[in-house]
Protein backbone atom coordinates (compact mmCIF):
# COMPACT_ATOMS: atom_id res chain seq x y z
CA UNK A 1 0.00 0.00 0.00
CA UNK A 2 1.44 3.24 -1.07
CA UNK A 3 1.44 6.10 1.19
CA UNK A 4 -0.53 9.13 1.02
CA UNK A 5 1.03 11.50 2.85
CA UNK A 6 3.95 13.53 1.95
CA UNK A 7 7.34 14.16 3.57
CA UNK A 8 7.50 16.83 6.03
CA UNK A 9 9.99 18.69 4.75
CA UNK A 10 9.15 22.20 3.84
CA UNK A 11 8.67 22.46 -0.40
CA UNK A 12 9.06 18.42 -0.64
CA UNK A 13 6.37 16.41 -2.32
CA UNK A 14 7.54 13.32 -1.98
CA UNK A 15 5.36 10.37 -0.84
CA UNK A 16 6.27 9.55 3.39
CA UNK A 17 8.60 6.47 3.84
CA UNK A 18 9.77 6.90 7.63
CA UNK A 19 8.24 8.47 11.21
CA UNK A 20 10.66 10.44 13.01
CA UNK A 21 10.52 11.66 16.11
CA UNK A 22 12.66 13.09 19.14
CA UNK A 23 13.28 12.36 22.79
CA UNK A 24 14.29 15.88 24.05
CA UNK A 25 15.38 14.81 27.63
CA UNK A 26 17.49 12.19 26.36
CA UNK A 27 19.02 13.79 23.15
CA UNK A 28 17.45 10.86 20.90
CA UNK A 29 16.27 11.07 17.66
CA UNK A 30 13.95 7.57 16.49
CA UNK A 31 13.47 7.12 12.91
CA UNK A 32 11.36 4.13 11.86
CA UNK A 33 8.93 2.95 9.39
CA UNK A 34 6.01 4.76 9.01
CA UNK A 35 3.20 5.22 11.32
CA UNK A 36 -0.26 4.10 10.34
CA UNK A 37 -1.27 7.59 11.09
CA UNK A 38 0.07 10.96 11.34
CA UNK A 39 0.87 11.92 14.54
CA UNK A 40 1.89 15.51 16.51
CA UNK A 41 5.15 15.90 17.31
CA UNK A 42 6.25 13.45 14.82
CA UNK A 43 7.90 14.08 11.28
CA UNK A 44 7.11 11.69 8.17
CA UNK A 45 9.98 12.10 5.72
CA UNK A 46 10.84 10.75 2.24
CA UNK A 47 13.06 8.15 1.48
CA UNK A 48 15.94 11.03 0.61
CA UNK A 49 15.50 12.77 3.47
CA UNK A 50 15.61 9.87 5.93
CA UNK A 51 18.54 8.75 4.11
CA UNK A 52 20.22 12.33 5.03
CA UNK A 53 19.01 13.07 8.59
CA UNK A 54 21.36 14.73 10.82
CA UNK A 55 20.77 15.71 14.18
CA UNK A 56 22.99 18.05 16.46
CA UNK A 57 26.04 17.26 17.95
CA UNK A 58 25.84 15.48 21.31
CA UNK A 59 22.59 13.79 19.90
CA UNK A 60 22.34 10.19 19.13
CA UNK A 61 19.90 8.48 16.14
CA UNK A 62 18.24 5.32 16.98
CA UNK A 63 17.54 3.59 13.19
CA UNK A 64 14.60 1.36 13.18
CA UNK A 65 14.63 -1.37 10.42
CA UNK A 66 12.48 -0.04 7.52
CA UNK A 67 12.59 -2.83 5.77
CA UNK A 68 10.70 -5.23 7.78
CA UNK A 69 7.50 -4.05 6.83
CA UNK A 70 5.59 -7.40 7.00
CA UNK A 71 4.29 -6.92 10.64
CA UNK A 72 1.74 -4.14 11.30
CA UNK A 73 2.91 -1.46 13.46
CA UNK A 74 0.78 0.13 15.81
CA UNK A 75 0.68 4.17 16.03
CA UNK A 76 2.52 4.10 18.79
CA UNK A 77 5.24 1.51 18.52
CA UNK A 78 7.96 4.76 18.19
CA UNK A 79 6.61 6.40 21.15
CA UNK A 80 6.75 3.11 23.16
CA UNK A 81 10.45 2.85 21.78
CA UNK A 82 11.76 5.86 22.71
CA UNK A 83 9.84 5.62 25.91
CA UNK A 84 12.13 2.51 26.74
CA UNK A 85 15.34 4.29 25.98
CA UNK A 86 14.42 7.21 28.35
CA UNK A 87 13.60 4.52 30.82
CA UNK A 88 17.08 2.77 30.09
CA UNK A 89 19.20 5.99 30.82
CA UNK A 90 17.08 7.19 33.83
CA UNK A 91 17.08 3.38 35.44
CA UNK A 92 20.02 3.42 38.60
CA UNK A 93 21.84 1.03 39.26
CA UNK A 94 20.53 -1.46 42.00
CA UNK A 95 22.08 -1.05 45.25
CA UNK A 96 20.95 -2.95 48.68
CA UNK A 97 19.30 -0.13 51.02
CA UNK A 98 21.15 0.77 53.96
CA UNK A 99 19.18 0.39 57.30
CA UNK A 100 17.60 3.59 58.88
CA UNK A 101 18.39 4.62 62.23
CA UNK A 102 14.38 5.33 63.82
CA UNK A 103 13.89 9.03 64.04
CA UNK A 104 13.90 9.58 67.45
CA UNK A 105 12.79 13.62 68.44
CA UNK A 106 15.20 15.83 69.56
CA UNK A 107 12.78 18.52 70.60
CA UNK A 108 9.08 19.03 71.18
CA UNK A 109 9.21 20.04 67.95
CA UNK A 110 10.09 16.73 66.10
CA UNK A 111 13.40 16.16 63.85
CA UNK A 112 14.01 17.91 60.82
CA UNK A 113 14.08 16.97 57.10
CA UNK A 114 15.35 19.70 55.09
CA UNK A 115 12.39 22.49 55.55
CA UNK A 116 10.25 20.03 56.87
CA UNK A 117 9.45 18.92 60.37
CA UNK A 118 8.42 15.09 61.57
CA UNK A 119 5.86 15.07 64.43
CA UNK A 120 5.18 12.95 67.14
CA UNK A 121 1.90 11.09 66.97
CA UNK A 122 -0.84 13.05 68.68
CA UNK A 123 -3.06 11.58 70.88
Amino acid sequence: MRSVRQCSRQGCKSPAVATLTYVYADSTAVLGPLAQHAEPHCYDLCEDHANRMSVPRGWSVLHIDRSATDVPLDPNDLYALASAVKEAKEKPELKPEEPREPLTPPSADGPRRGHLRILPPQG
